[in-house]
Formats: C-alpha cells, structure tokens, sequence
C-alpha cells in the first residue's frame, strides 16, 4: 500500500477554500509538522482576496481523531503549544470557517472544529474531547471555548469523562449547527458556502469580531464600513431586486 505523507491540503474554489486535514494512516490525526504549518496555511488564505469562506473537513470518512499520540511520548509539552497555536490561529481567522464533520471528531479533532464559526456534520459523526483518558490537562482556553459553546454542564461531562456522543447529541448540545446524512452533508455544506460567499464580508468580519467579545472595534468598522460601499451597494440591490455584488475585502 502506498504511504501517504500527513498534510494539510488547501484549494480554493468560487471563493470557498476547502483546507483538508489528510492522514489517512491514523484517521487524519494532526502530526506535530501539521499543527505547526496550519498556521502559516491560514494566514495565506486569509491574505488571498479570492477566499470568501473557509471549510475545514478530514480527508476520507473521519474528520480528525486528534492529535498523534506517538508525538506524546517525547518530553516536554510542545505538543500541546502547537495545538493550541493553531487553534487561535482558526478562531482568529477574519472569514467565515465552517467544519464539515463525517466520523471521529475527536481530542484536537474537536478543537479545530469548536475553534471554526460553524460545525455541520454527517448523522454518523461521533464527538470526544479525550484528556481525562491520557492524564492530560486540556487548556483554558480551549476549555473557555467548548464552555461558550455548550454551556458548563456539557463541558464538564466532556472533560471530565473523554466518552463519544453521538452527532444528535452534540447537535442538541449546541457543538453542533446542522446534523445530515452523510451522503448529503458535501451537498449542503457546499449550498450554505456559496450563500455565505455571496453576502456581505464587510458584515460578516464585523459580526465575527463582536461575537468574540471584541466590543472595542464599533468605531473601525464605522470607518470601514463609509469607506467601502458595501452599504451603498446592499441598499440599490435590494431597491433594483437584482443580487448584491459586495467588494468589501476583494
């Protein structure tokens, strides 16, 4: 069987960048080498005026079964700095991010998905967050993240046993946006991409940043918004009942 290097592979397609997480050996479980370059990867989606939305997904039938494990071994706690670099890395990416989950979201797995805008996954998903199994201390701010998320109690369930729940779970729970079979997930991912793709950026970055909590900013996209027409160009759309063509970012 021919070995397959683990990697991240990016393509970007009317305005949607589909970033894939590829290992297929260990179920797409993230290398020291991919957390490190993930990144970098986001960072030139971010800059490229043609990126709209970013879908994060898992090469085959698994999303991500979390971090390699037999990185674990080597001492000290690199591993885990990786991790949540890249993590801060996604949540801080300036476009909307939807993770499209078919099988095991699971460890690191599920902190990529928790750390993108949207989660729509397959009705044969299964989700964990594995610490508790490992003796590992899962970190604050991954932690403060699946909180907001899920609420407490869930968190806490999560955390404290590292057991699977099932895709209806997780959608009531609230990790969860939208739950499909996995034959239509491709689909419906790809109808809802175009709809973000075809709004407002201008609306969708400012919504992203106060959403997080960065309640400072109403004064920089004020200026931003004057300055790029988009506002100009939503009103005589929906005046002509023609499509919008939104430039804000391009």
């Amino acid at each position: 069987m021919e070995t397959v290097e683990p990697r991240l592979v990016d393509t970007v397609t009317d305005g949607i960048a589909t970033l894939v997480i590829s290992n297929p050996a260990k179920r797409n479980a993230m290398t020291a080498g991919m957390w490190r370059s993930l990144p970098g990867v986001l960072d030139r989606l971010a800059a490229d005026p043609a990126v709209r939305v970013l879908v994060l997904t898992g090469a085959g039938d698994t999303f991500c079964a979390g971090a390699d494990i037999s990185a674990l071994r080597e001492p000290g706690d690199e591993q885990q700095a990786l991790a949540v670099r890249a993590e801060e890395a996604l949540a801080a990416f300036p476009k909307p991010t939807l993770a499209a989950v078919r099988g095991y979201c699971v460890g690191g797995g599920s902190q990529l998905a928790g750390a993108c805008d949207l989660r729509f996954a397959a009705e044969d998903a299964r989700f964990g967050i594995t610490p508790a199994k490992l003796g590992i201390v899962y970190p604050s701010s991954s932690t403060r993240r699946l909180t907001a998320l899920v609420g407490p109690a869930a968190a806490k369930y999560l955390l404290f046993s590292g057991e699977l729940i099932d895709a209806g779970r997780a959608l009531r729970t609230g990790f969860v946006d939208e739950l499909h079979p996995a034959e239509a997930l491709g689909k419906r991912v790809g109808e809802f991409c175009r709809i973000l793709a075809s709004r407002s950026l201008l609306t969708q970055a400012a919504a992203k940043e106060f959403a997080d909590g960065r309640l400072d900013r109403d004064a920089h996209w004020t200026a931003q918004a004057r300055g790029s027409g988009d506002t100009a160009e939503g009103v005589a759309a929906f005046l002509e009942r023609r499509a919008p063509r939104f430039t804000y970012g391009l």
